[in-house]
């Protein structure tokens, strides 16, 4: 070893957004670390880093995501943060991360996986069957309005975004009757007192990378590199090493909506992947299993057959 781990007087900085869910990954990857290297809590310091994702006017104003940026929205000021030396590491929703990292960065550990689910969030209703025709439904997932509008077209989709809080705050006031979360941020939150009730995969198949958090670093970080490797859970790198494959070959962004879920059994990977129409008129889906180490190959090859099956307008507004 040719470096020393950090110490209170020199700790390392995790660089982390500002929210509930992002400080409680910040503080699992932290617990994680001092576990793996008997280190005591000051050893490490929580930097918190205010993105364009974060901006509340652009977030209370309910403008879709599309019309303020794309999955960048929630790293770049981070990103820069590592790239000039203010944070050693980085620690993100999987979910939001773009599928190609700036140059002089690597995203190659991940801790395990939580629930990939959806949740369906309301005071009123228990599900997406129960809500009556012509009900408003509120969220900010492109995915999920097109899943939803594909399967329930008589709803209507409202912008509908903010912290959990605030979402219940505008079921409250009526402004919707329900709304989506992710099942792994209210598990990491522990918030069971919300009204919510995991979607099954199969009636509407989660975001690439959901439920999964990654830890970033510099490329020419040794120290970073070993520690990190440490806490790495090699099953959810494999399951996202296809699912980020899909996506990148898809071009995914937040314009695009696009699900993909692997699973592994024993040493074979099954990858489930769909497609949509930005209105919810067309929905493709299709599976790919294969060897685990052919994990991107098969994500790429599920992504070409999805678009073959597609005109070149697919992805289209309307």
């Amino acid at each position: 070893m040719t470096y020393t781990l950090p110490t209170p007087d020199a700790p390392l900085n995790i660089g982390t957004r500002g929210s509930p869910l992002a400080l409680a990954q910040a503080y699992e990857t932290r617990r994680r670390l001092m576990a793996a290297f008997d280190l005591p809590e000051a050893a490490f310091e929580i930097v918190v880093i205010h993105t364009t994702g974060d901006n509340r006017s652009m977030i209370d104003a309910d403008r879709p995501l599309k019309e303020i940026g794309n999955k960048g929205l929630f790293t770049k000021e981070i990103e820069e943060a590592m790239l000039d030396g203010r944070i050693d590491i980085a620690v993100h929703s999987m979910k939001d991360m773009p599928v190609e990292q700036p140059d002089g960065l690597v995203l190659e550990c991940y801790l395990p996986r939580e629930d990939t689910r959806d949740a369906f969030v309301s005071i009123k209703y228990k599900s997406i069957a129960e809500l009556p025709e012509g009900a408003v439904v509120g969220t900010s997932s492109l995915r999920r309005k097109s899943q939803l509008l594909n399967r329930r077209p008589d709803l209507s989709v409202v912008e509908f975004r903010g912290n959990v809080q605030t979402r219940l705050k505008k079921l409250g006031d009526n402004v919707a009757e329900a709304t989506f979360l992710a099942m792994a941020g209210l598990n990491r939150l522990g918030m069971d007192d919300v009204p919510a009730t995991a979607i099954e995969t199969a009636d509407m198949l989660n975001a690439v990378a959901q439920g999964a958090i990654g830890i970033e670093r510099r490329a020419d970080d040794a120290r970073a590199k070993d520690m990190l490797d440490a806490i790495h859970n090699l099953e959810t790198g494999q399951r996202l090493a296809a699912e980020r494959a899909f996506l990148g070959a898809l071009d995914g962004s937040c314009e695009t909506p696009i699900a993909g879920l692997a699973t592994l059994d024993g040493d074979t990977l099954t990858l489930k992947g769909e497609i949509l129409r930005t209105d919810g008129s067309e929905s493709v889906a299709d599976q790919i299993s294969g060897p685990i180490a052919d994990g991107p190959e098969l994500g790429r090859t599920l992504a070409e057959k999805l678009l073959s099956q597609v005109g070149d307008d697919f992805f289209d507004w309307k």
